[in-house]
């Protein structure tokens, strides 16, 4: 009887610790959603971008969860700001209420609530480098 026992006792540590090692991930996790990339060297904490000369300033800000950003249009042509990627723009959904600018106009994104990097640009000029940057939320 106690032979029995003991040999039970064996089997369901060595199952136990089988589960164990199965539930454990061998590969590198990626960023969780709660704990962004490293933010872009330069950035600065402010919840305003202006854009002027064809050039969003500051390029890379730092805002906190839950915030808006605003965005100023100072520039004496439109700006249609959206999020990355282009041209889906699906990074960052609150960046899409910002859209169409006219020379001196003024709007904000939704709120930003997930903890992340969005990369920005605007979606007529796509490839000007003045007009990318990012928004990091944390």
């Amino acid at each position: 009887m106690r032979l029995r026992v003991t040999w039970g006792f064996v089997a369901a540590s060595g199952l136990a610790l089988m589960i164990a090692a199965c539930g454990e991930s061998s590969g590198t996790p990626g960023p969780s959603p709660l704990t962004p990339p490293s933010t872009p060297p330069g950035a600065v904490n402010t919840l305003t971008i202006t854009i002027a000369n064809n050039v969003a300033t500051p390029k890379d800000i730092i805002v906190p969860i839950g915030s808006q950003v605003t965005f100023i249009n100072n520039d004496n042509r439109s700006h249609e700001m959206e999020s990355n990627p282009h041209p889906e723009h699906t990074d960052c959904p609150p960046l899409a209420q910002v859209g169409f600018l006219s020379p001196g106009q003024t709007r904000s994104s939704g709120n930003l609530n997930t903890a992340r990097i969005c990369g920005y640009h605007d979606h007529n000029l796509a490839e000007v480098a003045g007009l990318q940057g990012s928004i990091t939320i944390r």
